[in-house]
């Protein structure tokens, strides 16, 4: 069984996506880490006793991973610039799971196969298409094996956000919608059906409940 681990920003550049967060949030996410398997860093918020929010962009400063194309669509800046611009910016959400290899099976054309990534001192499993895109553009997830260090999101500073619920727009809904009951998410997002792959999350914050997308 997986559960929802978090959901990403992917943002054309850090200032921009954290800017961003925080105009919407009220909030502004806290530093996270380098991925130098990626070349990507992050800044992170904690939304739920489990899951957080993920803003991640290339790290300037990183050279370009070889020989696989880099997670969350970010190899593709001219595609990454159009959907910041049609306020697609909520993009990616991640899975967790335990077996990554099983969870995947025959799966691989739409999740990719898990490699080895890391954070710090942290390592973990993570489910990457050769090709770098989104699964189903943004509408199935990533999957995720934290292994014995287990999810990060209980470590995280609480600053009064709680993810209310996810909703994800799509030209595929019978597709997406099948692949996630073949996974039994105990946390269902409501998949409806859309021109375009678009994610909604809703989110208490202290100031209210703010919308991500």
């Amino acid at each position: 069984m997986e559960e929802l681990d978090h959901i990403a920003v992917v943002a054309p550049d850090f200032a921009t996506g954290i800017a961003w967060v925080r105009e919407t949030l009220g909030i502004e996410p806290q530093p996270g880490g380098k991925h130098p398997e990626m070349g990507t860093h992050n800044h992170l918020l904690r939304i739920g006793e489990s899951v957080f929010l993920e803003v991640i962009s290339v790290d300037p400063g990183a050279g370009k991973p070889s020989p696989h194309r880099r997670w969350f669509g970010l190899d593709d800046p001219a595609q990454l610039r159009r959907d910041w611009r049609d306020g697609r910016r909520l993009r990616g959400w991640v899975a967790r799971c335990s077996g990554l290899d099983e969870t995947i099976g025959t799966r691989g054309p739409t999740f990719g196969e898990p490699m080895t990534v890391s954070r710090g001192e942290r390592n973990w499993q993570f489910s990457v298409r050769a090709d770098g895109y989104l699964p189903a553009d943004g509408a199935l997830p990533h999957l995720i094996d934290w292994g014995e260090a287990g999810p990060p999101a209980s470590g995280m500073p609480d600053m009064g956000c709680k993810l209310q619920s996810l909703v994800i727009e799509t030209p595929e809904p019978a597709f997406v919608r099948s692949t996630l009951e073949a996974l039994d998410l105990p946390f269902a997002p409501l998949v409806r059906d859309g021109k375009v792959v678009r994610l909604i999350a809703a989110i208490e914050t202290p100031f209210g409940i703010r919308i991500l997308t």
